[in-house]
């Protein structure tokens, strides 16, 4: 018979039970000031539903009504610079974050609504409506509530999604040698998403400040936890990572308290995260003014049970007991959160004049401008005034001749060099000698703490490089080995970082650059070799830049570190071993959204990019084709350079694009149309392309040959324009044209 342990957990796993000493120990202004924030986020709360049955909330009302203890409980007593993020439910925490706030002595039961109060709850609900005066100036809503000055750093529509951005803000806590912590608040359904697991992972690897708060209201929408999860208490994950972790009743709002105050000591002291589960109960559905038993999910009974435990209720009784108020006082709380909150209501709503005697409507006034509709998507790249630009055709000092990838890894050496604020992250970047390609050589040992090699977890490191760029006392360099990481990544790479500074208002910077390289050609299959950029030219906020010399990607990698917006800095393992000039000089930028003209010519404009330029070159003089060669740079829709292409339309009036990835992420399909639709009246034809063909490339040698574009089909591309007719044949019979 084999010999078995019995093994224990590393971390421990308690559940916390106040007792009457508890009470009766509290701090009498503790437990007023949780009174007075119970009750005015219940008041705001039943007003947001009246206004909701009214039809006035545009989109969902997520009413966390019951869940109260939870957020007031854990933010009582956190700082200003304390971070905290939520999901979709996050009224209550960015109340109770937003209230601590603007009253950080607690707050008065008798004059409960200071006008800071008032204004808070003004411009909360404004958000809420989708109004100009809004926290986020009506872009958030409901679902997206960040006030930055108070610590909210913003609610989430994804489940689970806001838990990576939260790791980045307390990473760049504990760096910035702060004892502040980040709390990210989360249900019960998000216990089951990747990214969620992977954060605490990492936090527990790198000793985070960081809080993992478990709102367990027992059901996602209707689905009950124990239908879907083996373990229905939910802090029991926290073990897996070796976590400590307190199970608490959520409805009373001290036990929270007293949890949170170990969990707090514990991350304060440096010694890493907590997670605290608060069983709680969402009194009404997941969105509007009906409770869960009139979808058939719930039972009158099992409802009634769970408002009996109110948390309103239970402070008020355990205050009552103790002497510190009565039914009367309790009754004043709750008229004046109310007074305060149907104030609010009246400015932002009027009687329509159109409408029955009782309704209301928006005030036509408050409502955002459309004109602001696209304000906001990127900065105004205000910050690069001033900067010393210089293209190669200008460099008059000493180069040396060098590797591409040389180049790569040098540019980022000067710059962390030069701002302790660059940190570098990704998979193996610490290791073998500068990554899997060498792109980051020497940048471990030179810069320690600054070049962080992560788990193999890209939801994680990419949403916790986002945190970190919205705290903006760093800019992290997030590196994906590979562009098709991305779609395991996608929700923090698009839904978080690439939306963040226009869904929240537009005044964030998000000074985040991603690195990643194209290997097409390498034999890595259909699962490493994509080009990223046609995605991201379609996706909003991110700016796209790509070198195909040295000299460019060294201005280029400079030019992306100084915007405050998240670039896109794609690669190509086929440009890494070139060899090519590399200027002693590594401080100048590239001029902003200025593509190059690597050749001038009458017949075609051949417009490229990356190593696809070089192959571009070839098959220009192969064909004996006199052809203009635009080698892009900036790619994205914000940054492309319009004028030189325009100006190359209106001489050659043909255009071929050329690109190298398969036709259904082209980028090419649209810059084609951008293209026809700018310049339509210069154009002979229609615009031409090479691309991939419609496959991914695979890994039999002939096969990916076949799948990818290089100088062979920009040759019949060429041949194409020139006979002044569009490809309908199939891509092998027509050198891959679009």
């Amino acid at each position: 018979m084999p010999r078995e342990k019995r093994l224990q957990p590393g971390s421990s796993w308690v559940e916390l039970r106040t007792t009457p000493s508890d009470w009766k120990n509290a701090d009498p202004a503790l437990l007023s000031t949780m009174l007075g924030q119970l009750h005015l986020i219940r008041a705001f709360e039943e007003e947001v539903l009246d206004l909701a049955g009214a039809g006035l909330v545009h989109g969902p009302a997520h009413s966390s009504i019951g869940q109260e203890g939870g957020a007031v409980g854990s933010i009582v007593a956190l700082r200003s610079s304390d971070g905290v993020n939520g999901s979709h439910r996050g009224h209550h925490q960015f109340l109770a974050k937003a209230l601590a706030h603007v009253a950080p002595d607690g707050l008065d039961l008798k004059a409960l609504v200071t006008p800071e109060v008032q204004t808070v709850l003004q411009r909360t609900l404004a958000e809420i409506l989708g109004l100009a005066q809004g926290y986020c100036r009506g872009r958030g809503g409901s679902m997206h509530l960040q006030w930055f000055e108070a610590g909210a750093l913003g609610t989430n529509a994804i489940v689970g999604g806001g838990v990576p951005l939260g790791a980045g803000n307390a990473w760049a806590q504990k760096h910035a040698g702060t004892t502040d912590l980040t709390v990210s608040y989360f249900g019960d359904g998000a216990t089951n998403i990747g990214s969620v697991l992977e954060s605490m992972n990492l936090a527990a690897a790198w000793k985070l400040p960081f809080c993992f708060f478990i709102e367990n209201n027992l059901y996602a929408v209707s689905t009950k936890v124990d239908e879907v999860t083996a373990e229905p208490r939910l802090s029991a994950r926290a073990l897996g990572f070796n976590i400590p972790a307190w199970r608490v009743d959520g409805m009373d709002p001290l036990a929270v308290h007293l949890a949170m105050e170990k969990a707090t000591e514990r991350m304060r002291a440096g010694d890493g995260p907590a997670v605290i589960e608060a069983e709680v109960y969402r009194y009404f559905h997941q969105n509007g003014p009906y409770p869960g038993s009139a979808f058939g999910y719930r039972t009158k009974e099992e409802e009634a049970a769970w408002r009996a435990r109110d948390p309103l209720l239970r402070v008020a009784k355990e205050m009552t007991t103790l002497g510190l108020i009565d039914d009367e006082g309790v009754a004043a709380v709750r008229a004046q959160a109310q007074e305060a909150v149907r104030r609010a209501s009246a400015e932002l709503t009027e009687a329509d004049p159109d409408g029955k005697a009782g309704v209301r409507r928006i005030r036509p006034d408050l409502w955002p401008d459309p004109g602001f509709v696209d304000v906001g998507i990127r900065g105004d790249l205000s910050e690069l005034q001033g900067a010393r630009t210089q293209e190669a055709a200008e460099y008059a000092g000493e180069s040396s001749k060098g590797k591409f990838v040389d180049a790569v890894a040098a540019v980022m050496d000067r710059r962390m060099g030069e701002d302790e604020r660059i940190v570098v992250l990704g998979e193996d970047i610490h290791r073998l000698k500068g990554g899997t390609n060498g792109a980051t050589k020497g940048l471990a040992e030179k810069y320690p703490g600054r070049v962080l090699g992560t788990p193999i977890s890209e939801n994680a490191f990419a949403g916790l490089g986002g945190g970190i760029a919205l705290d903006t006392r760093y800019r992290p360099v997030v590196e994906f080995m590979y562009p098709d990481f991305m779609w395991v990544a996608a929700d923090q790479v698009f839904n978080q970082i690439g939306k963040a500074r226009h869904m929240f208002g537009g005044d964030n910077a998000v000074p985040l650059v991603l690195r990643t390289k194209i290997a097409m050609g390498s034999g890595y299959g259909s699962q490493h070799l994509m080009d990223p950029a046609g995605i991201f030219a379609t996706s909003p906020g991110w700016r796209i830049m790509a070198a195909s010399t040295p000299y460019d990607y060294i201005g280029l990698m400079n030019t992306a570190l100084a915007i405050q917006d998240p670039v896109l800095m794609i690669e190509h393992v086929d440009l890494y071993a070139e060899s090519g000039s590399i200027p002693e000089d590594l401080d100048y930028q590239i001029p902003f959204g200025k593509a190059a003209v690597r050749r001038t010519g009458s017949e075609v404009t051949v417009i490229s990019y990356l190593s696809m330029v070089g192959e571009s070159a070839k098959a220009i003089e192969q064909a004996g084709v006199d052809a203009e060669l635009i080698d892009l740079r900036f790619l994205d829709r914000a940054s492309i350079d319009w004028e030189t292409i325009g100006e190359s339309i209106q001489k050659t009036n043909a255009v071929l694009i050329v690109e190298q990835g398969a036709q259904g992420t082209s980028y090419g399909a649209w810059l084609a149309d951008e293209i026809q639709r700018r310049y339509f009246d210069w154009l002979d034809q229609p615009v031409q392309r090479v691309t991939g063909s419609e496959a991914s490339p695979s890994i039999s040698k002939v096969l990916e040959r076949a799948a990818i574009a290089r100088a062979d089909e920009v040759v019949a591309g060429l041949e194409r324009v020139r006979a002044g007719f569009g490809a309908t044949p199939s891509a092998a019979a027509a050198g891959k044209g679009a």
